[in-house]
């Protein structure tokens, strides 16, 4: 049976938000979408609203996850975060944008990779 990008990409998704859960960040949304995109995990921890875009691979053959989150991707990230605010209301939460790249089963988290 052959797994298509979407299924890997639920894979690592699903490791990250486990991860996420043990260090006590509280899922809010997964896979949120607008017009601008999809950001992979929206999750609060404290006061502090996080946007996270997770790379997940099997190995390093293709390269190190979180090199792929380039300029383009975090503007369009920011795009998003910006209409995710102001739809849900949520003004009084500092915010944050973290990466979780996975390799195999081990993750690393970057937070606040961008602004």
């Amino acid at each position: 049976m052959s797994v298509n990008k979407r299924q890997i990409g639920s894979i690592g998704e699903d490791m990250a938000v486990e991860f996420l859960k043990s260090r006590g960040v509280k899922i809010l949304e997964r896979n949120y979408q607008n017009r601008f995109g999809e950001i992979d995990i929206i999750g609060r921890e404290d006061n502090t609203l996080l946007f996270i875009e997770v790379k997940y691979r099997k190995n390093e053959s293709f390269g190190y996850p979180l090199e792929a989150v380039g300029f383009a991707k975090r503007e369009k990230i920011r795009k998003m975060a910006r209409f995710f605010l102001n739809e849900n209301h949520y003004y009084h939460y500092n915010i944050r944008f973290d990466c979780i790249g996975i390799i195999g089963l081990q993750i690393e988290w970057i937070k606040g990779a961008f602004y």
